[in-house]
């Protein structure tokens, strides 16, 4: 007998009023299973880049934590959804709900942020998270969240510290003297390239490769995955070892899609946000050996150059800092009493 419209509905009509409901009740649950989206403005490289990485850590843990298809995550790298600027308006607003970066880029919009990414405030990365567990991590949290409606809900590594890549060798601060050397848009950060003696260039980092290849730049300072991801080594050869910040990598979450989450799904989601940043952090600190060799392959000269004398010239900027940023004393004080 063909089935009929007419006979489904008399079939269904006959069944118990649960049974009757239960496929569209299922149907309606997995449509409510909510979407977020995640930007990064790094390459799509699983390896090199941290946002990548992040979000395959973090797609791993929502499933290992029961939530895969009741949270589900788009990810959108190489600044898709616009320039980093942009992005953590976005974030600000929720019109994006996550965005993975560094410190520098909401220091925009908080100031006291920025004080991770002072000159020479860390000596290392697992300096870096003794400080943040110990208490330096929270007045930023809650300057992030009252300032700007955004939350930090993990912190893990940039791939190494910031150095400069250069068209020519930097050993020392005379070296680097008159070099346009590409800088987040940050005042904090252009600030310590400019102590240390360059011409510092805010760019975005979309626009870093054609300003290289356009001699707009003599170089930029980034860590040694970011540089072999994004291919500058192509147009720079010299990486001087400056080290001169080690910057955190947060990751960004809307207030306000925080508060239309589940209350139900929010513990499930931090907690796969927190063991996705913990495997970010030892990828990190692998891979960083990993591009340093890559780069060497790529006729990159690594230069040990004179740190010492760069640190010298940037220690003023941590104590101008506190006096315009009161706050940060605690911050800078906590990082100061731990050791790598």
């Amino acid at each position: 007998m063909p089935i009929t419209r007419r006979t489904v509905l008399r079939n269904a009509a006959a069944l118990p009023i649960g049974a009757a409901l239960a496929p569209a009740i299922i149907g309606r649950a997995r449509a409510a299973g909510m979407t977020m989206k995640l930007s990064s403005s790094q390459a799509n490289d699983p390896r090199y880049a941290n946002g990548r990485v992040y979000y395959e850590n973090l797609v791993k843990a929502l499933k290992a934590n029961g939530l895969d298809g009741q949270i589900n995550v788009q990810f959108f790298p190489d600044n898709q959804l616009g320039q980093e600027i942009d992005v953590i308006n976005s974030v600000k607003l929720g019109v994006i709900d996550m965005m993975v970066s560094g410190t520098s880029i909401s220091a925009n919009l908080v100031p006291l942020v920025g004080v991770y990414d002072l000159g020479y405030l860390f000596q290392s990365y697992q300096q870096q998270t003794k400080a943040l567990d110990a208490g330096a991590a929270k007045p930023v949290e809650d300057a992030l969240l009252k300032g700007a409606n955004i939350r930090i809900i993990s912190w893990a590594y940039n791939f190494g510290a910031r150095s400069v890549l250069a068209k020519k060798p930097v050993n020392g601060p005379a070296d680097l003297a008159g070099l346009k050397i590409r800088t987040l848009p940050n005042p904090i950060i252009t600030e310590c390239l400019r102590l240390m003696g360059a011409a510092a260039t805010p760019l975005a980092f979309g626009e870093i490769y054609t300003a290289l290849q356009a001699g707009v730049l003599d170089g930029l300072e980034h860590d040694p995955p970011t540089i072999v991801a994004s291919k500058f080594y192509e147009t720079a050869k010299f990486y001087s070892l400056t080290e001169h910040i080690y910057s955190p990598l947060a990751t960004y979450f809307s207030d306000a899609t925080f508060r239309r989450m589940d209350p139900k799904l929010r513990e499930g989601f931090l907690d796969a946000a927190g063991k996705a940043a913990i495997d970010t952090r030892a990828h990190g600190l692998a891979v960083e050996k990993d591009a340093m060799e890559a780069l060497k392959e790529k006729g990159v000269t690594i230069i040990a150059c004179d740190r010492e004398a760069f640190r010298q010239r940037v220690l003023p900027q941590t104590e101008n800092f506190i006096k315009a940023h009161p706050d940060a004393k605690p911050i800078v004080d906590a990082v100061r009493a731990t050791t790598a």
